[in-house]
């Protein structure tokens, strides 16, 4: 089926029966050959010259779609057409929303088109869109299609499409469903067409510049999603079932993923992509009901509040059961674990490449339910999902193109940081031997946790220093509620001390300070809340006291400073790496590598600042936490920002530029924006944190040095065996209350995830290639 016969000026007749069903009977067997068969260059052309005909051409193709869901697609001819005007359509729609003239027309009703005879209303015909999108929702559940029927017999009169409850058609056992259907590669096959179709429906969303306004709805979500689509649940619950039911590695045969073709995973990959594009809604703007179901509004309506009119979403806020939680928790946590699974045989078994869909698809169901959050956090199954966000961010750290994936880790992380028992599950022993390019040791979940971050911090690439603030927070947030920390994870958390406490960084942007603060902070922490356990990090404090005698030390006058500043222009590293002692790697690791040359990636737009990402907390003795007025939100003494960096801009001093490739200005007054002077050094040097490790010291380090002249020690273990006996109560100043930064909702993260999502979907979707080479709006599409 040749687009070339479009351009003609001749107008194509939407009532030439015959000539459309020549058109359509010519089959394409794939939506490859579709693409193929169609060029960009045709599309356009038939857009620009002969614009009733591209019309024509969308409005039959969308007819034949609604006639197949009307009829139920009973003979193989039918469904032939049916898949053949789904892959037209696929290939056509990202061109009709490139053209800001265009993207109004799917939401028009086409006059007298030819609706039997046009006696109808005019004023009763839906927008194409919407037939379009219930037509889809209706093949979807399609016995015979895209489900199995249940008829017993062919004899049975065929099923009605309309009376089916589809509820009972949904595609696989899981929440609210318990029946698995048998597998059927046809079917599979149908649905992930289907599947892209919508997919690309939604995608008009790439085709609008990122703006901050979340009134911005995407209209084809905003209807799929709505009531009006009377299969919205059974839909939801079978594109979540498919994923969380999904075991790539199958039966566990070696190399069992090169003889079988695995038809569910294409399937598996488009339905975990359109799930997350539905879910696409911003939770900080709704006024309307929490997610946990409590209202923000008055405690007079006892009625269970509305929800939001996203049905997904509504749906998704309300799971509830234990057994539901559990059936999700364990197949993301499976699907995340599996390009960990290592076995002897190279290549033997099949590395799924979807983790960042499922990745977003994790943040959504916890931002959204409140419930599935503290269910994650109850038992130590949160350590399945932490250890491969983890394994992910180290492996990332020196890529480019993979800083979003970096970013949304991050942001998990954090998410969950902000409950106590997130910290208390970081306890447990670390005993899984992942193979990661860490120093290895012998200890927790938190040293695992500490010892990517400082890896990440020391050697990730420069485009990650806006993270620095996200990651120490997570540290901070766990600190009261770390028992033990290894040797090695106490040396590295000193080594970031001391390469953020250097005069060059503390003078060469205006928030670096606010490093070391969120350092001191956690060392206070464990000091105060987890003395007994804690004596490798008592002793790696003991052993860097010059840091902390430095940091309160610090000079403050106009000439010590230009000296601090001209300090850095000889060692340009961001962070020095010597003295760190990183030792042995794990066996089997291979170092985080950086993209390849050519690489292609998308821009990203920038998060918020820490203080627009997180409210702060105090937790009570009782453990319950309250949250702090607004006012004391300021990350400690700003002094007076210019406004373009206090406006939730990354803290590295940058120009707001957040389209352009940023670099970290060497000194911030090379732009003429900022200097360091000796008032905003005091301003933020007198609150320095230090009281705590101050006494700390004076108490304990004339102790260990009687230790060592008395006994001539210079072996750690005596030394450290002193520490664990010893005991600072009484001694030092009263403990602080614990302060956790709790991240909240907002509209600059919203907007992150929708062009992050959105550029995963454009970049995984190669074959065929659906957005390539169109003029998307959303992001700009970069080579490494």
């Amino acid at each position: 089926a040749s687009v070339t016969m479009f351009v003609s000026p001749q107008p194509v007749e939407a009532t030439d029966d015959a000539f459309w069903d020549q058109f359509w009977a010519d089959t394409a067997t794939s939506v490859q050959d579709v693409f193929a068969l169609v060029p960009a260059a045709e599309i356009r052309a038939v857009r620009e010259e002969s614009p009733s005909n591209l019309a024509t051409l969308c409005y039959k193709a969308v007819e034949k779609l609604v006639q197949g869901a009307e009829s139920g697609c009973h003979t193989e001819k039918e469904r032939l057409i049916v898949l053949n005007c789904c892959r037209l359509l696929t290939r056509i729609l990202p061109y009709i929303f490139e053209d800001p003239d265009w993207r109004g027309f799917f939401w028009s009703t086409v006059p007298g088109a030819g609706r039997g005879g046009g006696d109808e209303d005019d004023e009763n015909a839906r927008p194409l869109a919407e037939s379009l999108l219930l037509a889809v929702a209706d093949l979807l559940f399609c016995p015979d299609f895209t489900v199995q029927s249940h008829r017993r017999s062919t004899v049975d009169s065929a099923e009605d499409i309309h009376s089916i409850d589809s509820c009972e058609y949904i595609w696989e056992a899981g929440v609210g469903f318990a029946h698995s259907p048998q597998p059927n590669y046809i079917h599979d096959l149908n649905r992930t067409e289907l599947l892209k179709l919508l997919l690309t429906c939604f995608s008009e969303a790439m085709y609008l510049p990122p703006s901050s306004d979340s009134s911005n709805t995407n209209p084809w979500v905003q209807f799929f999603c709505s009531t009006e689509n009377r299969h919205a649940l059974p839909l939801f619950t079978s594109l979540l079932n498919v994923v969380c039911a999904y075991d790539p590695v199958g039966y566990g045969i070696p190399y069992n993923h090169l003889l079988f073709s695995d038809y569910r995973e294409p399937l598996v990959e488009e339905a975990a992509q359109v799930l997350i594009v539905t879910l696409d809604y911003d939770s900080s703007t709704s006024s309307s009901p929490t997610v946990d179901g409590t209202t923000t509004g008055t405690a007079m309506d006892d009625v269970d509040p509305p929800g939001p009119d996203n049905l997904f979403v509504n749906y998704l806020s309300r799971i509830h059961r234990e057994e539901d939680f559990q059936f999700i928790l364990k197949g993301v946590a499976r699907l995340l674990s599996n390009p960990l699974v290592q076995t002897y045989l190279p290549n033997s078994a099949k590395k799924i490449q979807f983790h960042q869909e499922l990745l977003v698809l994790f943040w959504k169901l916890c931002d959204f339910n409140k419930k599935f959050l503290f269910f994650v956090l109850k038992s130590s199954d949160v350590l399945d999902i932490l250890v491969p966000i983890l394994y992910f961010l180290n492996d990332a750290r020196a890529d480019q193109s993979r800083v979003g994936l970096m970013h949304i880790g991050v942001f998990i992380l954090l998410l969950l940081s902000g409950e106590r028992n997130f910290g208390v599950r970081l306890n447990k022993p670390y005993s899984v031997r992942v193979p990661m390019d860490i120093p290895v040791f012998t200890g927790t979940h938190a040293d695992l946790l500490i010892i990517v971050f400082h890896k990440i911090i020391t050697s990730g690439h420069q485009r990650l220093q806006p993270l620095f603030d996200c990651l120490l927070t997570i540290v901070v947030n766990v600190s009261p509620y770390l028992k033990s920390l290894s040797m090695v994870a106490a040396n590295k958390l000193l080594h970031l001390l001391e390469a953020f406490s250097t005069t060059w960084f503390l003078f060469s942007a205006v928030q670096n300070h606010h490093l070391v603060f969120f350092l001191l902070e956690v060392f206070n922490n464990i000091i105060q809340y987890q003395f007994d356990g804690n004596s490798n990090l008592v002793y790696a404090v003991i052993r860097k006291r010059n840091v902390f005698h430095q940091l309160a030390n610090l000079p403050t006058d106009s000439q010590s400073i230009q000296k601090g500043l001209q300090r850095k222009k000889k060692t340009p590293e961001p962070i020095s790496r010597t003295n760190s002692q990183d030792g042995v790697s794990m066996e089997g690791s291979r170092p985080a590598a950086p993209a390849e040359p050519g690489t292609l990636k998308t821009s990203l737009v920038a998060t918020p600042g820490i203080d627009k990402l997180t409210e702060k907390s105090q937790v009570s003795e009782d453990g319950t936490m309250r949250s702090l007025e607004p006012e004391s939100s300021q990350p400690p003494s700003e002094g007076n920002l210019p406004s373009a960096v206090s406006d939730g801009e990354p803290w590295s001093g940058e120009a707001p530029h957040p389209r352009r490739d940023r670099r970290r200005l060497s000194s911030a007054s090379s732009s003429g924006q900022w200097t360091p002077t000796p008032d905003w050094v005091m301003s933020w040097k007198s609150k320095l944190p230090l009281q705590t490790i101050m006494r700390l010291l004076q108490v304990l380090v004339p102790q260990v040095e009687k230790i060592c002249i008395d006994k001539g020690l210079t072996d750690e273990s005596e030394i450290l065996k002193f520490l664990q006996h010893g005991t600072l109560v009484g001694l030092l100043p009263v403990p602080h209350p614990i302060l956790i930064r709790k991240y909240q909702a907002n509209s600059g993260t919203a907007m992150w995830f929708r062009t992050y999502m959105w550029g995963v979907i454009y970049l995984r979707n190669v074959d065929p290639p659906i957005w390539y080479d169109t003029d998307v709006k959303l992001f700009e599409i970069q080579r490494v």
